[in-house]
């Protein structure tokens, strides 16, 4: 017989998030959902402009990774690149810990921003919203040391995220009555169990320094073995070792599930019974992880096993573009909570699509998975496109509806 520990393990993967999403996509061809029906004849229409978006993007299509690298780029500038050659690193490996300390960090404090916020970067005189404020706010405060807790700012220290305020973080996001943040709370709280869980875990988090976030990196490369390195064994080191910082959501055999959310409709005969996983920024931050891995010199295989995010930017796409269809177009004008059916169904819905979206763009290119990883359509087009649409839509550009944010979800 299956232990529970090992039932809750099953759902704490890639392959999880990609089965339960195709069951609940398979309700919706049969239109046995609550919330929604599929139009799928909308499918072709929607990857032709996706593939538009994406030649506009990159014309020759040489799309890098979707990652959290991307943003710290907004306005044109590569504040990354322009850092860390600042630095001399002494080996690749210490550079590396600094990319993940950033990335994890940055990507952590991502969930949406709200459609008031902006964020005003003295480097460009740029304001920037959503993503790519997160981001270059996030990146500053790593650059001016606010994560650090020794001489060397260029870092984040179990130490300094435990002590972590709202007033810090409120004041490296410029948050102010006039540019309220969402979810101020909820992101404070998971950086300082961020921090309380690497304080935790030396032997994983401090195996060459003291605990930090970036210790992950010498875990992953020691379990890999070798050279090359499965972007699979990266997300479940990722669900493995920071399980503890999520907020007490469900559990089952006392392992908690993280990004995992109740369906009834979804039938299975165990324990996992109508239990539905995303992990949204657990799969996000193992996209962002990649490229350091590649700049210490390692290789990254089957970036493909990783799925869709099952966020508002790729889920506005599939409302907006005529695939996702509510059955009372009333839902859209109301707030809806993470754990809500009608939440739950449009992220499975959404994971199940990107996949056919990809396969009808790769079919019109010729091209293989391998070639045109969906990581790199997730880049390149369905997550600006979904921007894209949303403007045409909505003068603020925001999502086809609220969903109520505590900072720790999307």
């Amino acid at each position: 017989m299956t232990s529970l520990q090992d039932l809750a393990r099953s759902l704490l993967s890639a392959h999880a998030v990609r089965e339960r999403a195709s069951a609940i996509y398979a309700l919706a061809q049969r239109n046995e959902l609550v919330h929604f029906t599929l139009d799928e004849t909308k499918i072709a229409s929607c990857a032709a402009f996706v593939l538009d978006v994406m030649r506009q993007n990159y014309p020759t299509l040489d799309i890098p990774y979707h990652a959290r690298w991307r943003h710290f780029a907004a306005g044109g500038l590569d504040r990354w690149g322009s850092l860390e050659r600042q630095v001399a690193w002494g080996d690749r490996a210490r550079r590396a810990r600094a990319a993940f300390d950033l990335a994890i960090v940055s990507v952590l404090l991502d969930a949406g921003a709200g459609p008031a916020w902006h964020y005003h970067d003295a480097n460009t005189g740029q304001s920037f919203g959503r993503s790519e404020g997160l981001a270059v706010a996030s990146f500053d405060m790593f650059a001016a040391g606010t994560f650090s807790a020794a001489n060397d700012p260029l870092r984040a220290d179990a130490t300094a995220l435990m002590d972590m305020t709202e007033e810090t973080i409120a004041a490296g996001f410029q948050v102010s009555d006039a540019n309220p943040l969402l979810g101020l709370a909820g992101r404070t709280a998971l950086i300082r169990r961020l921090g309380e869980t690497v304080a935790a875990s030396p032997a994983v988090f401090a195996q060459h320094d003291v605990p930090r976030p970036g210790g992950l990196f010498d875990v992953i490369v020691a379990e890999a073995g070798g050279k090359t390195i499965r972007a699979e064994a990266i997300l479940d080191a990722l669900l493995t070792h920071l399980a503890p910082i999520w907020p007490g959501r469900l559990s089952l055999g006392g392992i908690g599930l993280g990004d995992t959310w109740r369906y009834e409709r979804l039938h299975r005969d165990d324990a996992t019974s109508g239990l539905v996983p995303f992990h949204k920024l657990s799969q996000w931050l193992a996209y962002s992880l990649i490229e350091p891995l590649l700049e210490a010199g390692l290789s990254v295989s089957g970036v493909d096993a990783l799925t869709g995010l099952a966020e508002y930017r790729n889920g506005g796409l599939m409302i907006d573009s005529g695939i996702i269809v509510p059955r009372d177009p009333a839902m859209l004008n109301q707030p809806h909570e993470p754990a809500s059916a009608f939440v739950v169904e449009w992220r499975a819905l959404t994971v199940a699509l990107l996949d056919r979206l990809a396969a009808e763009i790769r079919k019109t290119l010729a091209l293989s998975a391998e070639t045109l990883p969906l990581a790199k359509i997730l880049e390149g087009g369905t997550w600006a496109a979904g921007r894209v649409i949303a403007r045409t839509k909505r003068p603020d550009g925001g999502p086809p509806f609220a969903i109520v944010s505590d900072g720790t979800v999307f």
